[in-house]
């Protein structure tokens, strides 16, 4: 079970990478468990900048980001139904550390997170995901209130 959670934790590492630096630079700075050509694969990650088959679906989907102090608070501005709807946002930092998840259903009237960093949090940027049922991952790099 260690193992998955390792992977998983270095897959998120990976996404924040590429979503904040780019495939070429992410590969510089963090490993990708899949490889610098797995990361950049279309079809696993939408972005304003690159989504993919799902393009003019940006609005509804890309996570919405506002960061005040420590709270950072992540906003999906899509429907929820029983046939489509938002499942989870995940907050990561530039380290791979899981600052924060949330789980949502169907019957959830808006696909809104709040998460608070921790104090010992070192991150300058981080990455919002947003889990559409239908429409895939999408993700917006954001920079944190951490900086020195």
């Amino acid at each position: 079970m260690a193992d998955r959670r390792d992977f998983l934790k270095a897959t998120l590492a990976a996404t924040a990478a590429v979503a904040v630096y780019g495939v070429e630079s992410a590969s510089a700075c963090m490993p990708c468990p899949m490889g610098k050509q797995g990361a950049g694969m279309p079809g696993i990650l939408y972005t304003k900048q690159n989504p993919g088959m799902w393009a003019g679906k940006e609005a509804g989907h890309l996570p919405q980001v506002t960061v005040e102090g420590n709270k950072v608070t992540i906003e999906t501005k899509h429907g929820m139904s029983e046939k489509h709807y938002i499942v989870r946002h995940t907050l990561v930092g530039d380290n791979g550390e899981v600052l924060g998840t949330k789980t949502f259903y169907p019957e959830d009237e808006k696909a809104v997170s709040t998460f608070e960093l921790p104090e010992k949090c070192s991150c300058k940027m981080a990455i919002a995901t947003s889990f559409c049922n239908l429409h895939d991952m999408w993700v917006t790099p954001v920079m944190l209130g951490k900086q020195a």
